[in-house]
């Protein structure tokens, strides 16, 4: 059984490659957001324009947090499993919270279809995040947490 300073360094390895994951995900969202769909869609019309209004650093670094801690958990979640049931639930799990906490926290009055892209666009980090944590797993970079089952 792996030592409790080795589970740590594992963790923590998990959780900077999940949030290098997410930041660049999330950036190369808000740059595509702010020079394809800003020059398409009117706050009115989208929504996600004006939700992605807030400073660009700040954003980035809220979601390297997020997903710093999605990666400690997830490593957590998934053990030496193999359950794709879990790894699923985690990002939706992960994805939902930020997302509405999105929604939740912006002063805009949303509708249906900007909620909706505000979640998926939450989403989609995470599920990249995991990706990520999947292959670095896989090729042995990051061990996986084995419990004591």
């Amino acid at each position: 059984m792996p030592s409790l300073v080795t589970e740590r360094i594992e963790s923590v390895k998990a959780g900077i490659v999940s949030a290098t994951a997410f930041a660049i995900t999330e950036l190369i969202i808000i740059l595509t957001n702010s020079f394809v769909f800003d020059s398409m869609l009117t706050p009115e019309q989208g929504k996600l324009v004006v939700m992605l209004d807030y400073p660009w650093l700040r954003l980035l670094a809220i979601g390297a947090i997020s997903g710093f801690l999605f990666g400690v958990t997830y490593r957590y979640i998934i053990r030496d499993d193999r359950n794709s049931h879990l790894k699923d639930g985690a990002v939706l799990a992960f994805g939902l919270v930020r997302g509405l906490a999105l929604v939740e926290g912006n002063s805009t009055n949303f509708g249906l279809l900007s909620t909706l892209l505000i979640v998926i666009y939450s989403l989609v980090c995470f599920t990249i995040a995991r990706l990520v944590l999947d292959l670095a797993i896989a090729y042995k970079l990051i061990k996986p947490f084995v419990g004591d089952d």
